[in-house]
């Protein structure tokens, strides 16, 4: 295993799988069978080295540079050198350097747009939680993923989230239970859903989303360790909390559902403490990143 390989491992991403997602990524741009070939840079590039900057173009928090890096170990192997790669999770301004990639540059360009669309949105997914995270600055609460991910990019969307400085809700159906709107019909209440979970998975944690504070109250009084506050305005949240701080529970209250950044701030001052947000990774922007090569070339 690489050293760069082991850097990801230790950050919770597979380098096994990584390899595999780049795979894919690289045969959009050069059938594997070896029919392909990037026809522009044969056209107009010698055989030299270079030493190509990558840049941030906006002010951000840049996330999956080493994956990035990834993709130009990948192509080149040995004969690229990765310098000057600031640590994922840090702010950056609009013309700072992220990282330097030395090799063929031919290679350089086949790797080009492959590393730039894992890191510019991973580092899109790390800007937008860090907007959460400083609007919810100094009130307790704390911003969580979901699972609305892209297929095939959870673990790398939620380690993004991390590098913005949020918090990771559960990976899996398995890790956590989760009874929903649909789980709470079918069982006939929260209180026989909350109840069939812990019987069939007495070890697991458990989370059921509630639509009104009389739920919660069934909840809190039989010792439920996490409900989710589903669309409720403002008022009906800060009820919630007082009604939770009455009881003396340790009973963890989420907020979901429709929730914005300009709401992120009166939404945390309620008491609650986690607000959830799918935006995080469903449908946000990619963070302006480009790669250069001197000039001259």
């Amino acid at each position: 295993m690489s050293a760069l390989a082991a850097e990801l491992a230790d950050a919770g991403l597979d380098p096994t799988r990584l390899r595999a997602q780049i795979a894919d990524a690289l045969a959009e741009d050069l059938p594997p069978d070896g029919t392909g070939v990037d026809v522009t840079s044969e056209a107009t590039l010698p055989d030299v080295r270079v030493t190509a900057e990558f840049g941030a173009r906006e002010d951000g928090v840049v996330a999956g540079l080493g994956i990035a890096a990834f993709v130009f170990e990948y192509v080149l192997g040995s004969d690229v050198e990765i310098t000057d790669r600031v640590p994922d999770g840090s702010r950056v301004t609009a013309g700072d350097v992220v990282m330097r990639v030395s090799g063929p540059v031919k290679g350089i360009l086949i790797a080009e747009r492959t590393a730039l669309n894992f890191a510019s949105h991973l580092s899109g997914v790390a800007t937008a939680t860090a907007a959460w995270v400083d609007a919810l600055a100094g009130t307790g609460a704390r911003v969580l993923d979901t699972r609305k991910t892209l297929p095939g990019y959870r673990a790398m969307q939620k380690y993004a989230v991390r590098c913005g400085g949020g918090v990771n809700h559960r990976f899996s159906l398995s890790d956590m239970a989760l009874v929903k709107d649909n789980h709470v019909v079918a069982a006939g209440g929260v209180l026989p859903a909350y109840r069939a979970v812990k019987a069939r998975f007495p070890d697991l944690p458990v989370e059921v989303e509630v639509t009104d504070t009389e739920q919660l109250r069934e909840l809190l009084a039989v010792g439920c360790e996490r409900v989710l506050l589903d669309n409720m305005d403002d008022a009906a949240m800060a009820e919630a909390v007082a009604l939770r701080d009455a009881s003396g529970s340790s009973t963890v209250l989420e907020a979901s559902g429709g929730l914005t950044l300009e709401r992120a701030r009166q939404v945390a001052l309620t008491g609650v403490d986690f607000i959830s947000v799918g935006a995080l990774t469903h449908s946000v922007n990619v963070f302006d990143l480009g790669l250069d090569l001197p000039e001259g070339r």
